[in-house]
């Protein structure tokens, strides 16, 4: 079964970057898709971003599109979230979650696996 251990948080100002890392293991980074997804205090988990294994496509949420870019490592398993030009409503939990390989989804219920969860905070 595969594991999730994210890294990469932090508090940041507006319009700084982060770099947001999930590493997996118990598995191949071609056994699955990776989503990544947002809670604030309130609201609803938000996907935000996804890459298949398949074809190494990769979609992405109105909110972040053009400034969060998603990549995958598949030599060392890893996922990133290269987070940019943040606002102070990027403000939330970040969740990377392992999915079935084909396939893109911003779904929750469309993964199995999920990490642990980092905070990202932006204010000046």
């Amino acid at each position: 079964q595969v594991q999730l251990v994210e890294s990469g948080g932090g508090l940041v100002q507006p319009g700084g970057s982060l770099t947001r890392s999930c590493a997996a293991s118990g598995g191949t980074s071609n056994d699955y898709s990776i989503g990544w997804f947002r809670q604030a205090p309130g609201k609803e988990r938000e996907g935000i971003a996804c890459i298949s294994s398949h074809d190494g496509a990769t979609y992405y949420a109105p909110s972040v599109r053009g400034r969060f870019p998603l990549s995958r490592d598949y030599a060392k398993t890893t996922a990133r979230l290269q987070m940019d030009g943040l606002k102070p409503e990027d403000t939330a939990a970040y969740f990377c979650a392992a999915g079935p390989p084909m396939g893109l989804s911003l779904r929750p219920n469309f993964y199995t696996n999920w990490g642990q969860g980092i905070q990202v905070s932006v204010s000046s």
